[in-house]
């Protein structure tokens, strides 16, 4: 089964978001067959979370990445994770984070997604 990357990008975030509100081990939420891209950014994500959940914070400007809600958090887990893989142009990572939280979450959350990740992407050294 082959998603679209927008499809797979809104599956990993799903099984993000249920490891972090359960505390299950990542694998226990499969379900089915799971997009390929799905699993491995899912699993990428969460072998990286303390790294990310530190650059979150140092880029929130006084919030910490645990005051945010799940569902802020793991998309900005999942775009952080994509601008430091580059496997996507930044502009492509920042805007399904923001797209994923206006949808999940509120048009504000989409602003905050939107101002962390900007800041993030503005500090990465070009390689």
């Amino acid at each position: 089964m082959t998603l679209s990357r927008r499809a797979a990008r809104r599956t990993a975030f799903f099984l993000l978001y249920q490891w972090d509100v359960t505390g299950q081990p990542l694998a226990s939420l499969y379900e089915g067959e799971v997009d390929e891209f799905a699993r491995e950014t899912a699993e990428a994500v969460v072998a990286r979370a303390p790294e990310l959940d530190e650059r979150i914070t140092e880029a929130a400007e006084g919030w910490t990445a645990d005051r945010l809600g799940a569902v802020e958090r793991n998309i900005l887990r999942i775009a952080v994770h994509e601008l430091d893989s580059e496997s996507v142009p930044a502009e492509v990572a920042i805007s399904e984070a923001v797209g994923l939280a206006k949808r999940y979450a509120t048009d504000d959350a989409g602003r905050l997604v939107n101002g962390i990740l900007g800041r993030i992407a503005r500090e990465r050294t070009p390689t």
